[in-house]
Formats: structure tokens, C-alpha cells, sequence
């Protein structure tokens, strides 16, 4: 089912103890789960921003969410568990501070060295940054690196995402030998799904416990429409129409009730639970039992099926994910904040690249000392900035600037 090739390393290693039970991928999962790259998702934003609340989702625990819900889905399919394990793990490894907001910063002032982009950026984090092999970052099969490949191609005119920069194109050749150019390998499309799972359901928790979200807002007629607008805007190929019988068939679901005068007690927070793991078991057998239904019994992996999504199913999910971008991330003040993110992240790029190799961390001067070009310098610039948590991007721009940020 996995061919020796799945397994291979870019560099070499000479193996700790041939007597290990353990696998390949086995090990591949342990190197992302001990990386300081996971650690920092601790402090990086998911939907509310790390450390305003205890209650709602990091970028960490969102990772492990994904990670769990594609471990079962993949295995149920065939995949090896902890391949998709890990691209679960390592799928948000290249995400900046303040969430998709600081990606958009620092997309805005990385231009002229190919811009940015989190998925890119995570490739860039395994086979580059993090500290484990030298020239080769974690040093990942290449089964695993191309499981957290969500996008496998180059930045494009026209298209905002992507999965690898310029400069990372050889490792990029390398874990996709073999592959059909464009598609993604099976566990990556498991973990890609899981991920909108977790997240479209999840931001939904989140949004209600933080008193963003309510059924009497969902239960309007014109909110229900505009959530049907935003998704087709945003998300969604259903036009709106389609996708207004589809909300309403959704919420008309019994475990819906939970989300009627919601106070954050034991009970309620018992019946919003209850909500979120029927939604994640409804998204994830759907898909689980059409894949079935088209590609067979056998064991699946690799390049041998595609993941197949009910269009009924995927609509829900759209929709709830324009449920938690109009009531959370579009909520009332969230502007004025995200101005202040976008400015924090600008002037603090403006900042170390004036004051750079000193002001990086001791990680990157020698990658500065040996940069050829302004692009190249911006880059690392730009890494570095990637790599900070919420509260450390306020730290250093108040360290360098002088500012109380």
C-alpha cells in the first residue's frame, strides 16, 4: 500500500535503534509533536485572539482537533493513521500571528520576495526552519510532507493560495515525485477536510460560548440571507438560494436547540457539546460513506482515491463557516483590532529589517549573514516575524520601537 519511496527521507539517517517498533511515520509524528513550531500554536490567534478567554480555540488545540478527526477518517479509509496524524499537526505550522488577518499582512509586505502564504510557510517551517537536520529542517518522509501539502503548486497570478516559494522549490520536486501535478495525495485531501470540519464547527462553539452567536440572530430571516450571501461570496459554489434551504434544513435538526438562550452553564455547555460532535460525526461519515460507495472496500491511500464530499455536506459547512466569519471575526470592534494587528506586524517587518542581523533571533543571523540579495534579507525578515506569537509580536515591536504598541 505504501511504497518504499513514501518512506524516504531527503537526508539520510543513520537509525537510533534498529530494534524500534517504531515506523517511519511513526517517528515523522513525534518530530512535529515535539517541535517548538506546535508549541507556539499555543499563542497564536485561531478565531479569538490567544489569551482574551480561556473557553475558546488556539491554533494548538485546533491542530490537535484536526489531527484526531483526520486520524480516525484516514484510518477508516485505509490511510496509515499517523501519516495523516501529523499533516494534521503540522498543517498550521506556517500560520503567523493574529490568524488569517496577520497572514494578509504579512502577505502585503513580502511582495517583492513572492509574497506569503501559511501553507507555503509551513512547508518552508518542516523542510527548512525547524531546528532537527541540518539543510533539511524535521527531515519528514515524504509520504508525511506531502500529507500537509494542501496546496501542491507555486504562487500563480490570480490565485491567493499556494503551497511552496520559490526558493523552496527543490524539496518541493523531491516529495512530490511521482505525484500528478496539482493533485493532492488522499491524506491531504482527509486532513483538508477535517480541517474545515474542525474549524466550521468549532468557530461556531467558540462564537456562541463568547455570546457572539445565538439562535435568536439565526432564527431572523435577513440574518439568514445575509449568511447565505456571505457564503456564496466567500465559500460556497451553491448560489444563495440553494444555500438558504439547506441552513434551514439545518438548523430545523433537533441538536440545534442547544444554541436557544444559551447562558454558558453546565447544561448548556453539555448541549452545545453535544451539537459539535454530532456536526463533526455527521461531516465526517458522510464522507467517509461516499468515498465508500465510489472508490470500494479496499484500503485507500496515496494517489489510489480521491476523498469524496456529499455537495449537501459540504454546503453545511460553508455555511457554517460565514456563520462564524459574519458573527465572530466580523463582529462589532474586530476591525478596529485587525487595523492595529496589520499596523503592529508592518512596522515591526519595517523595524527588523533596519535593524537586522542584531535584532533576530541568534536562529536567523547566520541565515542573514549569508543572504545574497534585499529579497532574500526580506525573507528572513519575514520568517522571523512568521514565527512570533500574538503576545511576543506586541513584546518586540515594544522593544524596538520604543512604543507602549
Amino acid at each position: 500500500m505504501y511504497a518504499d519511496t513514501d518512506s524516504e527521507r531527503l537526508v539520510g539517517e543513520v537509525p537510533k535503534d534498529e530494534s524500534s517498533p517504531r515506523t517511519p511515520f511513526e517517528r515523522d509524528r513525534a518530530r512535529v509533536l515535539h517541535s517548538s513550531a506546535l508549541r507556539r500554536l499555543a499563542a497564536k490567534t485561531q478565531v479569538v485572539v490567544a489569551g482574551e478567554d480561556d473557553f475558546p480555540r488556539t491554533r494548538l488545540t485546533h491542530s490537535l482537533e484536526v489531527a484526531q478527526i483526520g486520524r480516525e477518517l484516514g484510518e477508516a479509509l485505509g490511510c496509515d493513521p499517523d501519516i495523516v496524524d501529523t499533516g494534521g499537526l503540522a498543517h498550521d505550522l506556517g500560520h503567523p500571528p493574529f490568524g488569517h488577518n496577520g497572514e494578509d499582512a504579512l502577505n502585503a509586505v513580502a511582495g517583492s520576495c513572492g509574497g506569503f502564504e501559511g501553507n507555503a510557510q509551513t512547508l518552508r517551517v518542516l523542510a527548512r526552519l525547524e531546528a532537527k537536520v541540518p539543510g533539511a529542517g524535521l527531515n519528514l518522509t515524504r509520504a508525511v510532507l506531502d500529507a500537509a501539502t494542501k496546496y501542491p503548486w507555486p504562487r500563480r497570478d490570480g490565485t491567493r493560495k499556494f503551497g511552496v516559494y520559490a526558493d523552496d522549490l527543490p524539496v518541493f520536486e523531491w516529495l512530490r515525485l511521482g505525484a500528478p501535478d496539482d493533485r493532492r495525495c488522499l491524506e491531504a485531501q482527509v486532513m483538508d477536510w477535517s480541517d474545515d470540519v474542525a474549524y466550521s464547527v468549532h468557530d461556531v462553539e467558540d462564537g456562541v460560548h463568547a455570546g457572539y452567536i445565538s439562535r435568536a440572530v439565526l432564527d431572523d430571516p435577513d440574518e439568514r440571507g445575509e449568511v447565505c450571501a456571505l457564503a456564496a461570496k466567500v465559500y460556497s459554489d451553491e448560489p444563495p438560494s440553494e444555500l438558504a434551504a439547506v441552513l434551514g434544513e439545518l438548523l430545523a435538526r433537533p441538536v440545534f436547540a442547544a444554541l436557544a438562550g444559551y447562558d454558558g452553564g453546565s447544561r448548556a455547555q453539555t448541549s452545545l457539546k453535544a451539537l459539535t460532535s454530532a456536526l463533526v460525526g455527521r461531516f465526517t461519515s458522510a464522507a467517509l460513506r461516499a468515498t465508500r460507495d465510489r472508490f470500494g472496500a479496499a484500503p485507500l491511500s496515496r494517489y489510489a482515491a480521491d476523498l469524496v464530499v456529499p455537495r449537501q455536506i459540504r454546503a453545511e459547512v460553508d455555511l457554517l463557516k460565514a456563520v462564524a466569519l459574519r458573527y465572530v471575526m466580523g463582529r462589532e470592534g474586530a476591525r478596529a483590532q485587525y487595523a492595529r494587528q496589520t499596523e503592529l506586524i508592518t512596522e515591526l517587518v519595517a523595524l527588523l529589517t533596519v535593524r537586522a542581523p542584531g535584532a533576530l533571533d541568534a536562529m536567523f543571523r547566520p541565515l542573514w549573514a549569508t543572504a545574497r540579495t534585499d529579497k532574500e534579507r526580506l525573507r528572513i525578515v519575514v520568517d522571523q516575524v512568521a514565527c512570533l506569537t500574538d503576545r511576543s509580536v506586541l513584546t518586540w515591536h515594544r522593544r524596538l520601537s520604543g512604543s507602549a504598541s
